[in-house]
């Protein structure tokens, strides 16, 4: 099973040059935001991504190493896009759910590396009711923040006047003011929230690329890419919608099958039925067949009708669900991994005592140990793991580049002159 991502990473070595000239052709083309964060998944037989965050927490479970070598990643990015030494003060603002220790632990972990880039940094909450608040995370460390409200005289905190404010509020609301009203260079910008993405799109240009790498390292596209479905007429409550979608779930699953027959795997295929604009892993079920969707509990009904926020799910993708054979400590596990612009800033390996190979990990119990990207500055070829998994996740970061470019969302004050290439391993 190990030998199908050795032989990946030996293909992938002995094509650098070519890779990089390729990445580079498209990065020259879209913007890319501030960070993003990727979980892959690795069956033996496929290397894929199957999930992308513009605004990812998390960064207290990277590798500790990658979170020290991660501030000169993010000089290089502000420098390159907003020009070397413009952006000094950095307002980054958050999530409202302010009880969410462990997301505080993220946000104080944030401040950090963007701290170690010699920047200036305020924390800030968009509407927040008081003037400034003490929030508390995992670890006992405290994170001061202060309110953030945009209005038609501008952006206004009681911290300073920002260079570059840096969003890690997804926005799965609208916020309208943060659109509409806002002129401030905002990194990532509200149009990539989750009011408006979708994840249909995002795969759509996943895959077309992942097929134009797979081709250029001479390999098999059916290996790194994940079949994805939009199903656009969701409504749990009713059962036509239901029936329709267990229909469109058995044919996937029948098609699966198939294909595994035809290559010799063994597995029994599942699928993933996944809200089309969610996150934080709510809104996600997995089936083994169409009788699952019809046989649903109440509890997996009521789960799949609101989304974060509780907003209505009306839309989901169906979508091939890759097994993982990659473990930490004995136990199922799943990658994740982190970049500042295309840079790989950091890595974790996601696992779950109570979840087998083809289960979603991205829940409560979840466990976080160590992937450090910042090993393939030692060697690129002695590293296997973290090379194939962090170009299935750079892949990942051109796909948002082109979302981002077909939605016509703008980086207000950001520019592509200058050195256009990555500083790729």
């Amino acid at each position: 099973m190990t030998g199908f991502k050795d032989s990946l990473h030996q293909q992938i070595v002995r094509n650098l040059p070519r890779i990089q000239d390729w990445f580079g052709s498209y990065r020259d083309e879209v913007d890319l935001p501030f960070y993003s964060s990727y979980d892959i998944r690795d069956s033996g037989h496929k290397v894929a991504n199957v999930d992308a965050n513009i605004y990812p927490a998390g960064f207290n479970n990277i590798c500790p190493t990658d979170r020290e070598s991660a501030p000169p990643l993010v000089r290089f990015y502000l420098d390159r896009h907003y020009g070397v030494g413009k952006v000094k003060k950095l307002l980054l603002i958050t999530e409202e759910h302010t009880n969410n220790a462990y997301y505080w632990e993220n946000v104080a972990s944030l401040v950090e590396i963007l701290r170690g880039a010699d920047l200036e940094v305020c924390v800030a909450i968009p509407r927040l009711q008081q003037e400034r608040a003490v929030m508390t995370t995992a670890s006992g460390r405290t994170v001061e923040v202060v309110s953030a409200t945009i209005d038609r005289s501008g952006l206004k905190c009681s911290c300073f006047t920002p260079d570059l404010v840096v969003s890690n509020n997804d926005f799965s609301e609208f916020y309208p003011e943060w659109g509409e009203l806002n002129e401030m260079h905002l990194n990532p910008p509200r149009e990539l929230g989750w009011w408006q993405r979708k994840k249909s799109n995002y795969f759509l240009h996943y895959n077309k690329l992942s097929t134009e790498f797979a081709k250029l390292i001479d390999v098999d596209p059916w290996t790194l890419t994940v079949e994805t479905e939009l199903f656009s007429e969701f409504d749990m409550a009713n059962d036509s919608s239901r029936e329709a979608l267990a229909q469109r779930v058995q044919t996937m699953i029948d098609r699966l099958r198939a294909e595994y027959a035809r290559r010799g795997i063994s597995d029994e295929p599942v699928v993933f039925v996944k809200n089309n604009a969610g996150t934080y892993g709510l809104a996600v079920m997995r089936a083994a067949s169409g009788e699952d969707i019809l046989n649903l509990n109440y509890k997996t009904r009521k789960k799949m009708k609101a989304a974060k926020g509780g907003r209505d799910v009306e839309e989901v993708i169906i979508q091939e669900g890759i097994p993982s054979i990659v473990q930490a400590d004995g136990i199922t596990a799943e990658p994740t991994l982190y970049l500042f612009g295309c840079q790989l800033a950091g890595g974790f390996l996601r696992s779950h005592s109570e979840k087998g190979p083809t289960e979603s990990l991205n829940s409560p119990g979840a466990v976080y140990k160590r992937l450090c990207v910042s090993d393939l500055k030692i060697s690129v070829e002695g590293h296997p793991m973290e090379n194939v998994y962090g170009w299935s996740a750079r892949l990942g970061v051109l796909a948002i580049g082109h979302e981002a470019k077909a939605l016509g969302s703008i980086y207000r004050g950001y520019s592509r002159r200058g050195d256009l290439s990555c500083t790729l391993t």
